[in-house]
């Protein structure tokens, strides 16, 4: 054997470790605007407001403890963890397979060669007679060289994959805050509406009252009690439904904690979380920070490197193989020299025809990058929707309270003096239950627009990836 042939190919390999073909990887270009359409108003920093657990920004320590319970135990982000673990494993079995393969056996077989001649300790014949029981110990190496980088074009596929399984990781950390926060200022929302409908309804039963003895003093109509008796029936069931949903939402809230319904109760509150100023945020930042943008990107990576994959399959594969050891008649005197045995060469394969099999997976994964570009490209673009969106939500909710809380304050001052007016015989009963009813939905209006506002907020947010900008 020549002695410098080992040698050889070691440094064919080392020589051979900066080729790997297919595309080196780029980001694809995105198309995004210097400024959002809708932002009205021009960025103002902010160093003070919070960057990573971003529903601090509405001082309510329920949310608060909520979320902690969300993302320690809520069964969709645990699910996530542990696709990205998988994930990190994949990358692991794709590093393992740039390096050499050892193993080592030791077995024991009862053989006998042809014509009942038994094998001997160098794989010859024991001579004629019985079958021979032959031990052997040793060790293999097997290690293919990759000389194409199809191996190295594994790893780099899933390290990108991984990566694109982190940025799934953080998108469902972040949708499912997202959802909890958004449920919980409904929830607030609702309760606001029971306390004032529990005011109401005190209030119209104190007009029942009234009409009642006025009635019976003669100085009003039966069908002014009967107005009354509606009026109150009708704020009732708007107190029931209200109770309804809000039991419809602690519910979904608990699962979104990570707890069976029964496990969570949450006090009634009626007021809503602070609402924060808007943040400013530019469409790239918008990009830095939106783990579902990061993992469209990264799975982008991960296909442009399975185009090198594919296009690897074309060139022949290089492998070494070694195996040495000890094999003969017995294991008393197995490990002498005149039973070693060994073995060392290089193997290099190739395909000549298949049928046009490596042409379709090298269009099917070209194929396969386009669109992962195209996705990436979309995600990008859905995004930036989802930020024009909650801006120009905020920014028309922003208007529409200002006008509601005017309509809910001349409400309340038309509703006080048609009570007055009422009191002292100058105008039906019809009148006064207008009037509440006018304020009743007015103050609701105010109410829900406020919970709108918060929502928006929160997709705001969302869409900026969670945190605000500095």
């Amino acid at each position: 054997m020549n002695p410098y042939r080992p040698s050889m190919i070691l440094l064919l390999a080392m020589l051979a470790g900066g080729c790997a073909v297919g595309p080196d990887y780029r980001r694809p270009a995105a198309e995004t605007p210097a400024a959002f359409k809708e932002a009205w108003q021009a960025a103002a920093p902010a160093d003070a407001a919070p960057r990573g657990p971003w529903w601090k920004a509405y001082g309510d320590p329920v949310l608060d403890q909520l979320e902690e319970d969300a993302g320690r135990a809520n069964q969709t982000v645990r699910q996530a963890e542990a696709q990205y673990r998988a994930a990190l494993a994949a990358v692991g079995g794709a590093r393992a397979a740039l390096l050499p393969v050892v193993g080592v056996s030791a077995t024991t077989t009862r053989e006998q060669g042809a014509s009942g001649q038994g094998v001997g300790s160098q794989g010859g014949t024991a001579g004629i007679g019985g079958p021979a029981t032959v031990d052997h110990a040793g060790a293999t190496l097997a290690w293919e060289l990759d000389l194409w980088g199809r191996l190295r074009r594994g790893l780099e596929s899933s390290r990108s994959s991984a990566q694109a399984s982190a940025g799934d990781l953080a998108a469902a950390q972040l949708s499912v805050a997202a959802t909890l926060a958004q449920d919980y200022v409904q929830l607030r929302a609702l309760d606001a509406q029971g306390e004032l409908l529990a005011t109401t309804i005190t209030a119209y039963r104190r007009s029942l009252e009234i009409t009642r003895n006025r009635y019976t003093a003669g100085v009003a109509a039966s069908t002014d009690v009967t107005q009354a008796e509606s009026q109150l029936a009708s704020a009732e069931g708007q107190a029931a439904d209200v109770m309804l949903q809000r039991a419809v939402l602690e519910h979904a809230i608990a699962i979104l904690a990570g707890k069976a319904p029964e496990q969570l109760s949450l006090a009634s509150v009626a007021r809503l979380p602070s609402l924060p100023p808007v943040p400013g945020v530019m469409p790239a930042t918008l990009l830095e920070r939106r783990p579902d943008i990061a993992a469209a990107e990264r799975r982008v990576a991960a296909a442009n490197a399975a185009i090198g994959i594919a296009r690897a399959a074309y060139f022949p594969t290089l492998s070494l193989s070694a195996a040495g050891g000890y094999q003969g008649l017995g294991w008393h005197d197995l490990f002498e020299a005149p039973n070693r045995v060994w073995s060392l060469g290089p193997s290099l394969a190739a395909t000549v025809f298949d049928g046009g099999a490596r042409g379709a997976q090298s269009d099917a994964a070209i194929a396969n990058y386009d669109a992962a570009v195209a996705a990436y490209r979309q995600v990008v673009l859905t995004a930036l929707q989802g930020a024009e969106d909650a801006l120009a939500t905020l920014r028309g909710l922003a208007d529409e309270e200002l006008a509601v809380h005017r309509a809910a304050v001349a409400a309340r001052d038309t509703l006080r003096a048609t009570e007055n007016q009422y009191r002292a015989g100058t105008v039906s009963y019809l009148n006064v239950a207008i009037a509440q009813g006018t304020s009743l939905s007015a103050e609701t209006n105010l109410i829900t627009v406020q919970s709108r506002r918060l929502q928006a907020h929160i997709g705001l947010l969302k869409a900026m990836g969670g945190a605000p900008s500095p």
